[in-house]
């Protein structure tokens, strides 16, 4: 059976666009991959949280992990911290990185080049702590929405300079991307990426909102005067962006929701597209309620960290001996 890894960093509360762009896709290939689905609470900390908000977060990621579908018998679900050779292997690698490697990544560029302050060195380094997180347990492929896949073009240009260098020791894996809800905009401002770390949550729609509030955000999402349903990123980004949710939730295609809505006033295609986000999020909240402070949650992390610890400890035993750290026989 082919691997695949994939994790989310929960510096905020999870949103709709985490549960189409990843987590509804984890549920369904847990069914015909082995699993590996982590929270990547080190990367949270490249920017300041706050220490109880942070354990909130992760605390509730691990349950909507659940609720959404994650079965802890068939995937591997854990804490990045629970298996410390993650930084280990993270520093390593970036030893067999380049500076203008990390220079051009476009996360770095982006926030460099803004008015967001002074920029931590685990943010400027955190692409390779990523690629340890990939290459440790040498899947085969990882889902990622578009913005992702430079980090994992990284991960293989580290993964055969080493290879080449050593001997080979990490798979290669392939960035997976989804067509059909791989990114969710935001409502407010449809050109940017509907992130859990929006100042504003208005244009954000959180897997946990109640319903009146889940409607409330929909009708106010930013539209356009065409007047008309079309999948226009272009010139209707919002619209198409709804249309986008509708298809992600419903499993259908682009087309076929064009083809369903076409005739609708944009109020009424809204009113729609709410009623289809709160009977997706419905059951999802329900089970979050009856796990968020169940035995299963510990539980969850134990059997995972056990099994990708001892993955873990092996690759890393591995990488050292190759690169010469080691002195001990094994």
């Amino acid at each position: 059976m082919k691997r695949m890894l994939s994790g989310i960093k929960p510096s905020g509360e999870l949103t709709l666009g985490n549960y189409l762009g990843a987590l509804k896709r984890f549920v369904t290939y847990q069914e015909e991959y082995d699993m590996f689905v982590f929270i990547a609470n080190l990367h949270c900390i490249t920017i300041y949280q706050d220490p109880t908000q942070l354990k909130s977060y992760l605390k509730n990621a691990v349950a909507l992990y659940l609720a959404c579908g994650l079965d802890p018998d068939r995937s591997t679900i854990f804490l990045q911290t629970d298996v410390p050779e993650h930084a280990q292997l993270g520093f390593i690698l970036s030893c067999n990185t380049y500076l203008g490697e990390l220079n051009r990544m476009t996360q770095y560029k982006d926030k460099a080049a803004s008015s967001e302050g002074a920029l931590s060195v685990g943010f400027y380094t955190y692409p390779t702590l990523m690629a340890a997180d990939i290459l440790m347990y040498d899947p085969d492929f990882v889902p990622v929405g578009d913005d992702q896949k430079q980090h994992v073009e990284l991960t293989r240009d580290i993964a055969e300079r080493f290879n080449n260098r050593y001997s080979p020791t990490f798979n290669i894996p392939e960035p997976l991307i989804a067509k059909t809800g791989a990114r969710i905009m935001s409502l407010s401002e449809p050109t940017k990426k509907m992130s859990k770390s929006d100042v504003s949550d208005k244009g954000v729609i959180y897997l946990l909102d109640e319903p009146n509030i889940i409607r409330k955000k929909v009708r106010s999402a930013t539209t356009d005067s065409c007047a008309a349903i079309n999948f226009d990123p272009q010139n209707q980004p919002g619209i198409s962006n709804l249309i986008q949710i509708v298809a992600a939730c419903q499993d259908r295609s682009i087309e076929d929701v064009v083809a369903t809505y076409k005739d609708y006033q944009y109020g009424a295609f809204k009113d729609a597209v709410a009623t289809i986000i709160i009977d997706t999020l419905t059951p999802i909240q329900a089970r979050y309620k009856e796990i968020i402070n169940s035995e299963l949650l510990e539980q969850t992390l134990m059997k995972g960290k056990e099994k990708a610890q001892h993955i873990a400890r092996r690759k890393l035993e591995k990488v050292q001996r190759k690169i010469g750290l080691e002195i001990k026989k094994k």
